[in-house]
């Protein structure tokens, strides 16, 4: 874990009330694992005590991290106006990554669950790896930048508006694409993860998934973050937050 004073590189809106920051902290960029998070102090000031937990979205060869985050509250919104010249102070990383040991893999994503997948896509692709991402949005304005895409990435976009590509949810085109994947990996709402517990094709299968969980402090010891799972309780950010699918409770 390295505390970090990291000046920010850029800052914008990628989608609708989404962000995209990059910041300098290559301490924490070489060390980070796809679905491992930083916290992140979002405050000038003590008002807000507890750091905000954000997965490493992608890494650059230049000591760069990325952070994908949605405004939902004040944090988040005194993130989205920091500008490039201004700093962070950010701890990690943190947690325990994604477990990648087959060739061909299928990433699911719920709308900002992209955050974390994105950086295990690319690292797959350096790899080597095949990698398909299908990625879930309610409207067409929701789905990731093209532009952003890594390239050699198979990106697949379903919409409930189906203004792009195909209409519905990601469960409903799960079926198609799990039949060739050796390796499934996950993030997004609780609801998606419900519905692909349920889906018999996904029976004895690994299926990887990030949880989201309220932190107070990012490794252990306030027992803020447990989550019931089949073995008891877990911490998303100790034994987390990547779980296998079976492993969780709904």
């Amino acid at each position: 874990m390295k505390s970090i004073i990291a000046p920010i590189i850029s800052n914008e809106e990628v989608m609708p009330n989404v962000y995209l920051l990059w910041a300098n902290a290559p301490d924490i960029a070489g060390a980070a694992r796809p679905g491992q998070f930083v916290m992140v102090h979002a405050s000038e000031n003590d008002d807000r005590i507890l750091r905000r937990p954000l997965a490493v979205h992608r890494v650059s060869d230049k000591g760069d991290i990325a952070l994908l985050y949605e405004v939902v509250g004040g944090g988040t919104d005194w993130l989205s106006h920091r500008r490039a010249g201004e700093v962070l102070d950010i701890l990690g990383p943190f947690g325990n990554g994604f477990d990648v040991r087959s060739h061909h893999l299928l990433l699911v994503s719920g709308g900002v669950g992209i955050a974390p997948l994105m950086f295990l896509a690319e690292k797959a692709i350096e790899d080597g790896r095949n990698v398909t991402l299908l990625f879930g949005a309610k409207t067409a304005k929701q789905v990731y930048p093209e532009r952003l895409l890594p390239s050699g990435l198979n990106f697949v976009a379903v919409t409930q508006d189906g203004l792009i590509e195909r209409r519905g949810m990601v469960t409903d085109l799960l079926g198609d694409l799990a039949g060739h994947a050796d390796q499934i990996f996950a993030c997004g709402p609780p609801a998606m993860y419900q519905a692909m517990a349920n889906m018999d094709m996904l029976d004895g299968r690994h299926v990887q998934v990030s949880m989201e969980a309220r932190m107070g402090c990012g490794f252990g010891v306030c027992y803020g973050c447990t989550i019931e799972t089949k073995t008891g309780l877990s911490r998303v950010c100790k034994e987390g937050p990547v779980f296998e699918l079976s492993e969780l409770l709904f």
